[in-house]
């Protein structure tokens, strides 16, 4: 991290940022989201389809928004977008403090969602990916312990909404998300070209590639990347994946308050647990993510989800809800930096928020379906059991699509040709 006299690589103040805006990302929106929805059922009666779909709506609003939010972070540069979408973000959190209809809280949630997508995770990784090389995996492990810590925060916001009420908490989360994210996004800069920089900060790689004795292959474009196996088994693998995600996300404090008879302040505490182990998986998964192969972690990461699951769904005991939030957690924390880290590895840096965007088209299925799916479930059968095994066993499936994501043969360069 540290340059030769004294000076810290500018890429890593740019991944200290970046976890600040997933921070309140994680704690005020994505981690939060299952407590919310306990007291919004309470408040007006809405059923668990109804709350889950909101949450199922702004994924898919995201994943559309995905080719078009990519195309603008290559085209324009991260910080413009994320300090259009933190705006987005904080006026979202305003006007739920307001909702008192289903449509009004749906359009409260469709500006969330496009908020927090423009202003978070795929705009900041974009510039992370282009800052960082050899310690890709570590730099993006690091950025998403911001959201990790966000979840360990839960406890503070469930307090918020238990002493002054969801609309003083949503709205107190809107002034803060502005106050603190757009002094962040200001860190944030697209590629270290144009600042004096190289990839990592190693100018002897730079020096290298400008003399010739790095290998002429180039990045993908984003319609080279659409062509080969890796993109569509990636895609599909990190659905799956996700599917698990949202349906903990949006219903594991609902299924510990309602299904296990915990009060909403130990239901906080387990998913802060969660989120300790998730903080692990990322600082070991980063580690981990530049020394070996990143295809097999994936696939283990995926068994921790399907048994993290499976243990929640039959839970009789603190026992196994504390196992759950091991495996689920470590697995998330792992998995999450190298879903980023596998596609830069494999289709280059330069149309990465476009090939990233593309993707999300097909990963939003799994982070809006999993929510769907399980919320849907359970109001036919009146409990989480049968929803969260049939997701465990289509995260089982997925597992084989990063089994199957060999590396793609990287294109070569014109000059390389006519050499």
């Amino acid at each position: 991290m540290i340059r030769p006299g004294g000076r810290i690589f500018y890429g890593w103040w740019i991944v200290l940022a970046s976890g600040g805006i997933q921070l309140l990302s994680g704690v005020l929106w994505m981690q939060s989201y299952g407590a919310y929805m306990v007291l919004l059922q309470a408040d007006f009666g809405w059923s668990k389809t109804v709350v889950s779909g909101a949450f199922a709506m702004t994924r898919i609003e995201s994943g559309i928004l995905g080719p078009l939010q990519g195309w603008l972070v290559d085209r324009f540069g991260p910080r413009t977008i994320l300090r259009i979408g933190i705006v987005i973000f904080g006026l979202g959190f305003m006007a739920l403090s307001q909702i008192d209809t289903i449509i009004t809280f749906y359009l409260a949630f469709a500006m969330i969602a496009i908020g927090s997508s423009l202003g978070g995770f795929a705009t900041l990784m974009v510039a992370i990916v282009s800052w960082f090389n050899k310690n890709r995996a570590k730099a993006i492990s690091i950025s998403q312990i911001g959201f990790s810590a966000g979840g360990l925060s839960v406890p503070i916001v469930i307090l918020s909404l238990e002493l002054f009420g969801w609309r003083v908490t949503a709205f107190s989360s809107g002034v803060l998300v502005l106050l603190a994210g757009l002094p962040l996004a200001q860190v944030v800069r697209h590629r270290p070209e144009p600042y004096g920089e190289v990839q990592d900060g190693y100018a002897e790689e730079a020096q290298a590639a400008a003399s010739g004795q790095i290998d002429p292959e180039r990045d993908f474009t984003a319609r080279e990347a659409m062509r080969t196996r890796a993109f569509w088994l990636i895609s599909v693998g990190h659905a799956s994946a996700l599917l698990t995600v949202s349906a903990i996300m949006v219903h594991l404090v609902p299924h510990l308050t309602q299904g296990l008879d915990y009060s909403l302040t130990e239901a906080g505490a387990v998913v802060a647990l969660m989120t300790a182990f998730q903080m692990f998986g990322q600082l070991y998964g980063g580690y981990l993510g530049d020394r070996l192969d990143k295809r097999f972690i994936c696939i283990a990461c995926m068994l921790g989800h399907v048994a993290g699951l499976l243990l929640l769904a039959f839970a009789d005991s603190l026992l196994m809800v504390v196992a759950f939030a091991l495996l689920h957690g470590t697995a998330w924390g792992m998995r999450g930096p190298l879903m980023v880290a596998l596609r830069a590895d494999y289709f280059g840096p330069s149309s990465f928020g476009t090939i990233l965007g593309f993707s999300s088209l097909i990963v939003m299925f799994g982070m809006s379906g999993g929510a769907l799916i399980a919320g849907v479930m359970a109001d036919i059968s009146g409990s989480y059991q049968s929803g969260l095994t049939l997701l465990a066993c289509a995260a089982f499936l997925g597992s084989f699509c990063f089994l199957l994501a060999t590396p793609p043969a990287r294109p070569v360069s014109v000059t390389a040709h006519a050499k």
